[in-house]
C-alpha cells in the first residue's frame, strides 16, 4: 500500500480504529487531520456539511498531538479529527446555530468541547444546523442546503444534519450533535448512523444551561455503537456551575457487554399531535425485520405502547420558549427566518404560568409513561414515520405548515426529550429507493448502558456499518456521485452562485 493510500485508508476508519492506528504509528495525526480536511473541502459544494473549518488550528493541534503520541501520552482520542455542531461553543468561532448575521466569536469552549479536547480530539470544524435547531432538515438562506450522502437530492435530516452528513460521508469518524426533539436520532436514521441521546444532565450543555427548557442534550453520531460509546465517554460530565450532575456511564464497557434477555415493547402508535402521521410501508417493514432479529436473539418482543397522554401540552411551551430565548440573544433578529420569528412570538406568549405548568407536569409524565417499564425493559419504535424528504421541500411553507409536515414525518422522538430519558437510533435498513431509515430504542432514566448493549448486539448481527453510501470516492474527489441502484444523480450544496461559508482561521 502506498503512503498516500495508507492515509486514505486511515481517514476512512472509525473513531476507535483511528485512535488505535495513531497509537500504533500506522499514521500520524498530521496526516490524518490533513486527509480529513481535504475531504471536507472536496465536499463543500456537494454535501455542504460544515459551516466553518478551522484548518490552520486543527493542523497545529495535530502536530502537537504527534509530539504527545511520540511521548506516550495515553489520552484516548489523541490526534483523532472530530466535528461539533454549530450550536456548541468553540473558542474563537461564532456559534451561529444556523443563523445569518454578525454573531461574535465564542470566548471559551463549551464544556463538552473542553472535554473532547481533554481527551485529545482535534476539532476540525463546526457542522451545519437549521436555524436554532427547530426543524428536521438542515437548510437555510445563511448557508444553503446540507445534503444526504446517500442521495444528494434528499436532506440528511436535522437539526444535527451537518454532523450526520459528515460522518455518513466519511469526512470525520464521529461528531457531536444535539437533540431537543430528535435532532440526533432523526438525522442518524436518515443517514444510516448510530445516534445516542443521553439522559438529561449526562453531557454538559454549558454555557447554555437548561437548554431549551431542559429539552436539549448533547450526544454522539457515529457509524458504530462502539464509536458512539467512545465519544459519549469522552464528553460525559457536568460543568462545575451546572446544577444537574449525574454520574458518568461506562458506555464503552456497555458496548462490549451482552445485554441479557430483555422484554421489548414494539410500539407503533406515536403520541397524539393532531396531525395524521401514516407510517411509510418501507419503514414498517424495516422495523418489523429488526424486531424479528431481536426475537431471534432470544428477546421477548411484544406489541405494546407507552401511555403518552397529551404530552404535547408539555412540549409546545418548552420548545417555543427555547426558540424565543435563542432568538432574543441574536444580535440581528430581523435576519431570522420568518418562521423562527413566528415561533419566537408564540414562545414569548407561553412564558410564565403555562411554561411553569409544562415543567411541573414532567413528574406525572414520568409516572404515567414510565409505567411501561414495569413490564418491559426497552421500548422499540420507528425513529421516523417517513424516509428523508427532498431538499427544498419546506422552502415556501409557512411556519404552521412546516411544523405540521414535520410532525407527520417525525412523530416518535420528541416525547423522550420532554421526559429527559435516554434513547438511541440504530439503522434499520434501506427503503426501496435506497434511503436509510432507523429504529429507536427507548429506556427509562439512567438506562443508557442497557440501550448501548442492545444496540451493539444488533450491530453484531446486522453489520450495518458495512453498508455505505454509493459513490463516496467521487464525493471525496469533489464530484457528485453517479446514480446507483435506486438513486439518481443530484446537484450541489449551497445556493446557486454562492460560495459556502468556509473559514480558515
Amino acid at each position: 500500500m502506498s503512503h498516500e493510500t495508507a492515509h486514505d485508508a486511515a481517514v476512512d476508519l472509525g473513531l476507535a480504529d483511528q485512535a488505535r492506528a495513531l497509537r500504533e504509528g500506522g499514521v500520524t495525526a498530521t496526516e490524518l487531520v490533513r486527509a480529513c480536511l481535504d475531504r471536507v473541502e472536496a465536499t463543500r459544494t456537494t454535501l455542504n456539511a460544515f459551516r466553518c473549518v478551522r484548518a490552520e488550528e486543527a493542523l497545529a493541534e495535530a502536530r502537537e498531538a504527534d509530539r504527545r503520541l511520540a511521548a506516550g501520552d495515553p489520552a484516548p482520542l489523541l490526534g483523532v479529527p472530530v466535528a461539533v455542531k454549530d450550536d456548541t461553543d468553540v473558542a474563537g468561532l461564532p456559534t451561529r446555530f444556523g443563523t445569518a448575521g454578525a454573531v461574535p466569536p465564542a470566548t471559551a469552549d463549551g464544556e463538552a468541547v473542553r472535554r473532547l479536547r481533554a481527551a485529545g480530539a482535534v476539532v476540525v470544524g463546526k457542522t451545519n444546523s437549521c436555524e436554532l435547531g427547530q426543524w428536521a432538515f438542515t437548510e437555510g438562506p445563511a448557508f444553503g442546503a446540507t445534503r444526504n450522502p446517500w442521495n444528494l437530492r434528499h436532506t440528511p435530516g436535522g437539526s444535527s444534519g451537518g454532523s450526520a452528513a459528515a460522518v455518513a460521508a466519511g469526512l470525520v469518524p464521529a461528531a457531536l450533535g444535539s437533540d431537543g426533539a430528535g435532532s440526533i436520532r432523526i438525522p442518524a436514521a436518515w443517514t444510516g448512523l448510530v445516534g445516542i441521546k443521553p439522559q438529561r444532565g449526562r453531557v454538559s450543555v454549558h454555557p447554555y444551561d437548561d437548554c431549551f427548557e431542559g429539552l436539549t442534550v448533547n450526544g454522539p453520531l457515529a457509524r458504530t455503537v462502539a464509536d458512539a460509546a467512545l465519544l459519549l465517554d469522552a464528553v460525559c460530565g457536568a460543568h462545575p456551575r451546572e446544577g444537574l450532575r449525574l454520574p458518568a456511564v461506562d458506555a464503552s464497557a456497555a458496548a462490549r457487554r451482552d445485554p441479557g434477555r430483555l422484554r421489548i415493547a414494539l410500539a407503533w402508535k406515536p403520541p397524539f399531535t393532531a396531525t395524521p402521521a401514516p407510517l411509510h410501508p418501507d419503514i414498517r417493514r424495516a422495523v418489523t425485520g429488526l424486531a424479528d432479529t431481536l426475537a431471534r436473539l432470544g428477546h421477548t418482543v411484544e406489541e405494546a405502547g407507552p401511555r403518552y397522554g397529551l404530552i404535547g401540552l408539555g412540549f409546545l411551551p418548552r420548545a417555543t420558549a427555547g426558540v424565543a430565548a435563542y432568538a432574543d440573544r441574536h444580535p440581528e433578529p430581523a435576519l431570522l427566518d420568518p418562521r423562527t420569528r413566528s415561533t419566537a412570538r408564540t414562545g414569548r406568549r407561553l412564558r410564565g404560568p403555562l411554561l411553569r405548568a409544562a415543567r411541573a407536569r414532567e413528574a406525572a409524565q414520568h409516572r404515567r409513561i414510565g409505567a411501561i417499564f414495569a413490564s418491559y425493559d426497552v421500548v422499540l419504535t420507528p425513529t421516523t414515520a417517513s424516509p428523508p424528504p427532498r431538499v427544498s421541500l419546506f422552502d415556501t411553507m409557512s411556519a404552521w405548515r412546516t411544523d405540521t409536515t414535520m410532525a407527520a414525518a417525525c412523530p416518535y422522538t420528541w416525547p423522550w426529550n420532554v421526559l429527559g430519558w435516554p434513547a438511541a437510533n440504530v439503522p434499520a435498513g434501506l427503503t426501496g429507493a435506497g434511503l436509510p431509515v432507523g429504529a429507536q430504542l427507548l429506556g427509562p432514566g439512567g438506562g443508557e448502558e442497557r440501550l448501548i448493549s442492545l444496540a451493539a448486539q444488533l450491530e453484531g448481527e446486522l453489520r450495518w456499518q458495512e453498508r455505505r453510501p454509493h459513490g463516496l470516492e467521487q464525493l471525496w474527489a469533489g464530484r457528485a456521485p453517479c446514480p446507483g441502484p435506486g438513486r439518481r444523480a443530484a446537484a450541489g450544496g449551497g445556493p446557486a452562485g454562492t460560495r459556502h461559508d468556509v473559514m480558515d482561521i
